[in-house]
């Protein structure tokens, strides 16, 4: 009999427990009309050449049978090249007309400041080689974690080697775990 009232008595305690949490609880109380669609992020970086010697350079990786790109860029704050780098981008492009919706090509950006550690996957579907292109953000990892939005590529006017600023869009949802 025992047993039998001492499991009653912590089913009820275990109830009362998580009805409290939910009255008391400041996420339970939060105003949706300040930010209806969940918290958001806006980043402006741009996509460069890596500062190191000019004889370990190694451009655009580009195969003879029909123009896959493969690159490995640094992110930076701004648009000189001597802007502090806040991490890399990597990506794989098939820019041939039956590759062109392809879901294999991604832009892989990771973070690594004291503000943002984490990652974001950009799918580049429908690359156009436009002036500016509007890719999805997929998702991320770390700060970024469960991330979707737009990221807007546009080619800088520099003179140096191609220079992207990335403007990112990042939408969160309005529960994240941890």
């Amino acid at each position: 009999m025992l047993p039998r009232i001492i499991f009653c008595f912590a089913t009820i305690l275990a109830i009362v427990a998580v009805i409290l949490l939910a009255l008391l609880s400041p996420v339970a109380h939060k105003n949706p009309a300040k930010n209806p669609s969940g918290p958001g992020l806006a980043l402006t970086l741009y996509i460069q050449q890596p500062r190191i010697s000019s004889s370990s350079i190694q451009p655009v990786a580009q195969s003879d049978a029909g123009g896959t790109f493969i690159f490995h860029r640094a992110l930076t704050k701004g648009p000189e090249n001597t802007s502090r780098v806040v991490g890399k981008a990597q990506g794989f492009i098939i820019p041939i007309e039956n590759f062109a919706t392809c879901a294999f090509h991604v832009i892989y950006m990771s973070f690594e400041t004291p503000e943002f550690s984490g990652s974001l996957s950009v799918q580049a579907k429908n690359v156009e080689h436009k002036d500016k292109e509007e890719l999805t953000v997929a998702g991320g990892t770390g700060t970024f974690a469960f991330a979707r939005g737009l990221a807007v590529f546009a080619q800088t006017d520099s003179q140096s080697d191609a220079t992207y600023h990335v403007k990112l869009q990042l939408r969160f949802p309005d529960t994240i775990p941890g």
